[in-house]
């Protein structure tokens, strides 16, 4: 992946985001504080933030997918509206909102 700077004229967007799979909280944590060092407190939300240069990224935790394919859509709606209140996701928080 390429990004330059275009200038005032062509700017970083939601449009594009930039994804790191994590397997562990440790590693959420890691890259989370890395990515969010002088970048946008305002633009933080369910796993997604933007860094200094103003590119998004997205800090997701690998079993996310796999939670959110499951056949149960209580479970589902749980771990949406657990995802939803966050900023850096917690993995611990949302495996407790999928189990119930």
């Amino acid at each position: 992946f390429m990004a330059l700077n275009g200038g005032p004229v062509f700017k970083f967007n939601e449009a594009i985001s930039l994804i790191v799979n994590c397997d562990t909280q440790d590693e959420v944590d890691y890259y989370w504080d890395k990515l969010t060092a002088d970048g946008d407190p305002k633009a933080q939300q369910c796993g997604w933030l933007k860094d200094k240069y103003g590119v998004s990224w997205q800090i997701i935790p690998v079993v996310l997918n796999k939670m959110f394919s499951d056949r149960d859509t209580k479970k589902t709606e749980r771990l949406m509206k657990a995802l939803l209140q966050m900023k850096k996701l917690d993995l611990a928080e949302l495996k407790r909102a999928f189990k119930g």
